[in-house]
């Protein structure tokens, strides 16, 4: 049984009010606890009257007013607080260790650019030991009705996948809705080609159908695992992000992954979580995978 809350993170801003009442909705679905956490520094400033105590006062009445917004929305649900002094993504990332999800805010810039992501969610999504969900300042309930999918990237072999989809198929169990599974595949060089690839792809009739056996051994235990989603494959030549962004508009969740792995430059979010972040007009989880 899972015992870890979700977590939401608040700063008075409507992005993260948004954020939290996206946490608030997907708690209740899952039956777990919500914990509202706000994280702020104490930087004084010579235009700034107030001292560091008035400061925490103030993020106090603020983190406690958004708590009790939020439960009066949901009174079945167990909310906690909890108001953590320092900087912001350290203090973000070790909320995440303790949390079934992490959700976010982010600024919306427009229909083109989708989601304008900061220094400090783009360092939490990189460094995060769990899944991240971004929300922007203009969801609502409505966004999660009327037949919308949740759309999941799926890379590479089953084990790859395994995190991302599993999270995938959780929540759309728990929301009783649709999933697409979606998998680009482009035309590697041929110097990419050994003889066993080449086997393997002649066995199986070529590059796309090759992709999409690979998406269905993919989707095969998870299938099993939840018979009553409806899942539908799509296969299609390109980049992840662009496939991905081609199906965005019918998807009330975008599911991706990132390696977790760490490099010598330090943690990134991927190429593919990168531009299904700025684009993508829908919450978006990123989901951390070895």
């Amino acid at each position: 049984m899972k015992t870890r809350p979700i977590t939401a993170a608040v700063d008075g801003t409507s992005e993260s009010l948004a954020a939290l009442a996206w946490a608030g909705r997907e708690a209740v679905r899952r039956g777990l606890a919500l914990r509202v956490l706000h994280a702020w520094r104490w930087e004084p400033q010579e235009a700034i009257t107030v001292d560091r105590d008035g400061q925490a006062h103030w993020a106090g009445q603020a983190l406690a007013e958004a708590a009790r917004d939020v439960s009066e929305r949901h009174p079945e649900l167990e909310v906690t607080t909890d108001l953590v002094e320092g900087p912001a993504v350290a203090s973000l990332v070790a909320a995440a260790e303790h949390a079934e999800t992490l959700v976010l805010g982010s600024r919306g810039h427009g229909v083109v650019v989708g989601f304008l992501l900061g220094s400090v969610g783009q360092q939490v999504i990189a460094e995060s030991p769990r899944p991240v969900v971004l929300v922007r300042a203009e969801d609502s309930p409505a966004g999660e009705a009327g037949g919308r999918e949740i759309i999941v990237g799926q890379q590479g072999s089953p084990e790859d996948s395994a995190d991302v989809l599993r999270f995938a198929f959780e929540t759309a169990a728990a929301r009783g809705a649709a999933l697409r599974a979606v998998r680009a595949w482009t035309l590697p060089p041929l110097y990419t080609y050994s003889p066993g690839s080449l086997k393997l792809l002649d066995e199986a009739g070529g590059l796309e159908p090759y992709e999409k056996k690979a998406l269905s051994a993919a989707l095969e235990p998870w299938r099993k695992r939840f018979p009553d989603v409806p899942v539908t494959p799509y296969v299609e030549i390109g980049s992840a992000g662009q496939v991905l962004l081609s199906v965005a508009q019918r998807a009330q969740l975008m599911v991706v992954g990132r390696r977790a792995r760490r490099r010598a430059v330090g943690a990134r979010i991927g190429s593919v979580a990168h531009g299904v972040l700025h684009h993508a007009r829908c919450p978006v989880a990123v989901i951390p995978h070895e």
